[in-house]
């Protein structure tokens, strides 16, 4: 058995700051996680680093998240 699960990424940019939303919807449980990035004012504007740090951080809260999903229905599953 195959399967493709899709995780939606959004981002938000301005001079200084990026923002990323991940979400995961996974038969029924949504997970959702954010991730942040700011430019130091003396470096130089490259986009796709704030891009790439964000989008990573909000994955590896994401991750955590989808963690502790998997975790409490194992303890679920164990008291029944």
């Amino acid at each position: 058995m195959e399967k493709d699960i899709t995780i939606d990424l959004h981002i938000e940019e301005d001079d200084t700051m990026t923002s990323v939303t991940a979400v995961l919807d996974l038969r029924g449980d949504h997970f959702e996680a954010r991730g942040r990035a700011r430019r130091n004012p003396t470096d130089k504007p490259m986009p796709v680093i704030g891009e790439e740090l964000a989008i990573a951080r909000a994955l590896q809260t994401l991750t955590s998240e989808v963690m502790g999903g998997a975790q409490a229905k194992i303890d679920e599953y164990l008291a029944s």
